[in-house]
């Protein structure tokens, strides 16, 4: 079912990475600027992600010997210090995701890169390197973000979803990978609600609310290609959502045939094949578009 299978390492049947969105109380603060400092509520469930849903997933990466990524907002990584050296303590990626979670479709091109390269100062004194990898906030890249990412040379974007299993997007300008998410696999849609930012979805069951990224899985698995989970700590870090995905974890690092990694690990492994010349990344042309569509 996916034409263009990557090779993964060690025979592996399918490549896999859980990418955690470290919003935050950022959220809300982006939302509301006006008063969010005096909604204690939506501060509160924001902080839950970096103080007590950070270090409860460390702990089952630790006891199962896995490595991933975090995206983290530099806002964030400024007011939650000690969750950013306990995810590079344990040698987890962290990547760019916007300075306070800024929407880049609502900004100017200007706003824009003030605020990214504000973001990618914080990375480096905090991190001691420039992020790999790119979230955009909300998924909304533009044209102007992938420039920016070209421009810094970040190896890849997880914003776009134009395949199931990574692809090259290639401009003027250069290239980069694409690590592509999807609301299949996104924690959102079943757990979020969050009036303040517009979000009222009805919670579901910890159970069937990741029913759908481990279905997501199995259908990746079976064509071995490539899955992706997009979850934050202060929803699927909670303890009965993290307590089903730890025995979901359990059952699959078990299976020799799954590779847990890093995307800037699955990315760096597809630029090796690819420049090896054993395999023939699917290439994406941008941009799309250059005006509106009539």
């Amino acid at each position: 079912m996916i034409r263009n299978p990557i090779p993964w390492p060690n025979g592996a049947r399918c490549a896999c990475a859980i990418t955690f969105d470290v919003d935050a109380d950022s959220l809300i603060h982006i939302a509301r600027p006006k008063d969010s400092f005096d909604r204690l509520y939506p501060i509160t469930m924001g902080r839950y992600g970096p103080t007590v849903g950070v270090p409860r997933i460390l702990q089952t990466y630790r006891r199962l010997g896995l490595k991933q990524s975090f995206f983290m907002p530099a806002w964030t990584m400024q007011r939650y210090p000690d969750a950013v050296e306990a995810i590079l303590e344990g040698g987890h990626e962290i990547g760019h995701h916007g300075y306070i979670h800024e929407d880049p479709t609502e900004i100017s091109s200007a706003e824009q890169r003030e605020a990214f390269e504000r973001a990618l100062g914080v990375h480096v004194a905090m991190t001691g390197r420039k992020p790999r990898g790119y979230r955009a906030p909300v998924y909304n890249a533009n044209q102007t973000t992938i420039d920016l990412l070209i421009e810094h040379g970040f190896v890849y974007d997880s914003s776009l979803m134009a395949d199931d299993i990574p692809y090259l997007m290639r401009t003027a300008r250069g290239s980069l990978y694409e690590m592509p998410p999807h609301w299949g696999s996104d924690d959102w849609p079943p757990f979020a609600h969050y009036a303040e930012i517009g979000y009222m979805m009805p919670v579901k069951a910890p159970s069937e609310g990741l029913a759908a990224s481990f279905e997501e899985f199995e259908a990746a698995y079976e064509a071995g290609g490539f899955w992706m989970g997009i979850w934050h700590p202060f929803l699927t870090g909670r303890l009965a959502r993290w307590r089903v995905v730890e025995r979901w974890l359990e059952r699959i690092v078990a299976d020799d045939k799954v590779w847990f990694a890093p995307l800037e690990d699955i990315a760096a492994h597809i630029d090796g094949l690819v420049k090896a010349g054993t395999y023939q990344v699917r290439t994406e042309t941008l941009p799309y578009f250059t005006q509106p569509v009539s």
